[in-house]
């Protein structure tokens, strides 16, 4: 696979998605994006207590999101503006408790296709290396016109 060029930036992106995105900062703002690299990105959720579950374990459903948007900006990162690329499909694996704090997931392109981009996405807690999560993501670019 050729490595493209980063497109954007952390800062110019997230200008980007809050634009076309305002609703996701409706409870204020949780997810960020850290850094932007060839085929790579690293974001991250501020869980707070609307993503616990009781025991204070960050829910499934938070972290499938989060997996959603690190996918959505390593693909916009690196391929460019595509508000209209979707996702067909993710699969997660829980594989240890998610304890409160910072969720950091990194997420690769592991096969970009004209129509369909794989990824591959790790989810740790800030400070350890132990895999909380992983995934792969599958989303649908739109046709060229």
């Amino acid at each position: 696979m050729v490595e493209p060029a980063v497109k954007m930036g952390p800062e110019e992106l997230t200008g980007f998605l809050d634009k076309i995105f305002p609703q996701m900062h409706a409870l204020g703002r949780v997810f960020f994006i850290d850094e932007i690299l060839p085929n790579k990105a690293v974001v991250r959720l501020k869980a707070n207590d609307s993503h616990l579950r009781p025991g204070g374990t960050v829910s499934g459903p938070s972290l499938m999101t989060l997996v959603d948007y690190a996918a959505y900006v390593v693909l916009l990162g690196n391929m460019g503006l595509q508000a209209l690329a979707v996702t067909t499909n993710i699969n997660i694996n829980f594989l240890r408790k998610a304890n409160a704090g910072d969720m950091i997931a990194t997420c690769r392109i592991l096969k970009g296709g004209k129509r369909l981009v794989v990824m591959d996405c790790e989810i740790v807690r800030e400070g350890s290396d132990e895999l909380i999560a992983h995934a792969t993501a599958t989303y649908s670019m739109p046709p060229a016109k």
